[in-house]
């Protein structure tokens, strides 16, 4: 894979990342949206499919988009078991779990609050959120993600020892697993300072 292609496929990584860390956000705007009627009684009928559909738009697009999310970590979870990458020894660990209350406090609760009825909001919300992952992905800071935390994911700055006897410190890594000194863990890169995995060896 050439440098750019490598530069590419790592700025869809933290994309998807990005996604995924607003899937709690999806999963609150569909129940927020969703309108389904609900009638008891001999003189209910059902709307028509068509009626249904035109009521639940924007719920019918946020699905989409999570589904999506979902499919973002399975896409994950897959990678670092194929991953190429020899696993690397912890030598320094420290956990900064903190990082997915900070993103869930200052950008997720917020915008909860938009008027979903109103066109000119979900526009607002779409520019706000594009807007935000752009920042978020240049900054580095798309691990924040609350909905990692939800699924049991843990976020660990660490100093670890490659092959070769490289040495590389205040690496960031995004994981399922507990960590601690001498683990070696198997990971796919995000870019050069941030790793996700999904198991230790």
């Amino acid at each position: 894979m050439n440098k750019e292609n490598y530069h590419w496929s790592n700025t869809y990584k933290k994309a998807s990342l990005y996604i995924l860390s607003l899937s709690l956000l999806f999963l609150f705007f569909i129940i927020i949206t969703i309108d389904i009627p609900v009638c008891f009684g001999e003189q209910c009928e059902f709307i028509g499919t068509y009626n249904l559909i035109e009521r639940n738009t924007t719920s019918i697009i946020f699905i989409g988009i999570f589904i999506y999310s979902v499919c973002c970590y399975l896409k994950f979870k897959s990678d670092v078991r194929q991953t190429p990458e020899i696993p690397f020894k912890i030598t320094k660990i420290e956990s900064i779990n903190y990082e997915h209350l900070t993103f869930l406090a200052t950008y997720v609760i917020p915008l909860i609050t938009f008027d979903l009825e109103k066109t000119k909001y979900i526009f607002v919300l779409v520019i706000l959120l594009i807007v935000m992952g752009v920042i978020y992905i240049k900054t580095d800071l798309f691990y924040a993600n609350p909905s990692l935390a939800l699924l049991g994911f843990h976020i660990y700055k660490v100093s670890g020892e490659f092959k070769g006897n490289q040495t590389r410190d205040d690496i960031i890594v995004i994981t399922r697993q507990k960590l601690k000194n001498n683990d070696l863990v198997r990971y796919i890169k995000l870019d050069d300072r941030i790793y996700y995995s999904d198991y230790k060896v």
